[in-house]
């Protein structure tokens, strides 16, 4: 919101002049980035890196304050401000817009990537372009852009080279409808433990495996209560840079240019961040005891596919749409 501050001058008393001012702008409040990952990750660093660009290049025009962690709640809460516009930007994963468009949830669902260059080449498609859109016109969500992240692997006590070896393994796997499937079509138990006891769960014997995103399954230290690590690379993450609608298209172009622009390069710095960091925890793990696997990923796909036709009939997500991303060349 601009205002006008007038501030007169009084002139020389020799000169015996009134000397009047031009209007000065006073600089608009700052936008409120809504953070949502802990602090230090990749995903909240991509983010500061984006308003980090943004501040520099906007040189004034437009000021970003980037409020880190889970400070104004958590991810729905952080998107519902958003939607609002107490918030205007907001990165984290695709996943959690399914919550407001259900082909979203196909991201959810395993092995629908074969790598991050195919995740990529799906962002950069007509499909993924129909599915922004739709956020952007029902819900007000514009995003700048996106790009693959770390993949979620799989942990257990004995080595899991095919599907078969999960045959009624009790496996800890999130209360997600597209997760639980997903396991149960690979023949395990899934068993509720949460996120935070799945170490003791495994130490003790009360779960068999579990999985999780690489980096925050390190964290928690389940390679030291499972030793074997599948790199199954069965989810891929993503990260993105979203703002609100309104608000990006209240703003000058040269403004909006300089967003999209910075949010493109962040989330490319971001990607690379993330591989690289990978790559970094699969050998921490490995020094550490681990007996870290690359498993042949084309029996597990082909189970998760064999599962597709049901999900789709029970309408998770636009019947076809796994089968457009699985032709992307």
């Amino acid at each position: 919101m601009r205002r006008t501050l007038i501030k007169g001058l009084a002139g020389a008393v020799a000169l015996g002049a009134a000397l009047s001012v031009a209007p000065t702008a006073v600089a608009q409040p700052a936008l409120v980035f809504g953070g949502s990952d802990a602090v230090g990750t990749v995903l909240d660093r991509t983010n500061a890196m984006f308003t980090k660009l943004v501040n520099e290049r906007a040189a004034g025009k437009v000021k970003i304050n980037f409020i880190q962690g889970e400070q104004l709640g958590n991810d729905v809460q952080v998107i519902e401000q958003m939607m609002k516009g107490s918030v205007a930007f907001y990165g984290d994963v695709l996943d959690w817009y399914a919550n407001w468009v259900k082909d979203f949830s196909v991201l959810a669902w395993g092995f629908t990537f074969r790598d991050n260059d195919h995740f990529q080449k799906f962002i950069e498609s007509p499909t993924f372009a129909a599915m922004a859109e739709e956020l952007r016109t029902k819900q007000g969500l514009r995003i700048l852009a996106a790009a693959p992240s770390q993949p979620r692997i799989l942990f257990a006590k004995k080595a899991v080279q095919a599907p078969d070896d999960l045959k009624d393994v009790k496996m800890r796997v999130p209360e997600i409808k597209t997760y639980l499937n997903l396991w149960q079509a690979m023949g395990t138990k899934p068993a509720r433990v949460a996120w935070a006891e799945v170490f003791l769960g495994l130490k003790t014997g009360v779960i068999d495996a579990a999985e999780g995103p690489i980096g925050s399954a390190y964290a928690q230290k389940f390679h030291q209560a499972a030793p074997s690590v599948m790199r199954t690379d069965h989810l891929l993450s993503s990260m993105h840079i979203t703002v609100n609608d309104k608000v990006f298209s209240s703003l000058p172009a040269d403004v909006q240019k300089i967003m999209v622009d910075a949010a493109r390069e962040a989330v490319a710095w971001g990607r690379k961040e993330a591989e690289a960091e990978t790559e970094e925890v699969t050998k921490k793990m490995a020094s550490e005891g681990a007996k870290v696997l690359r498993v042949d990923r084309a029996p597990f796909a082909a189970r998760a596919t064999g599962a597709v036709e049901a999900m789709e009939k029970d309408g998770a997500w636009s019947t076809g749409l796994y089968k457009r991303i699985a032709d992307l060349k």
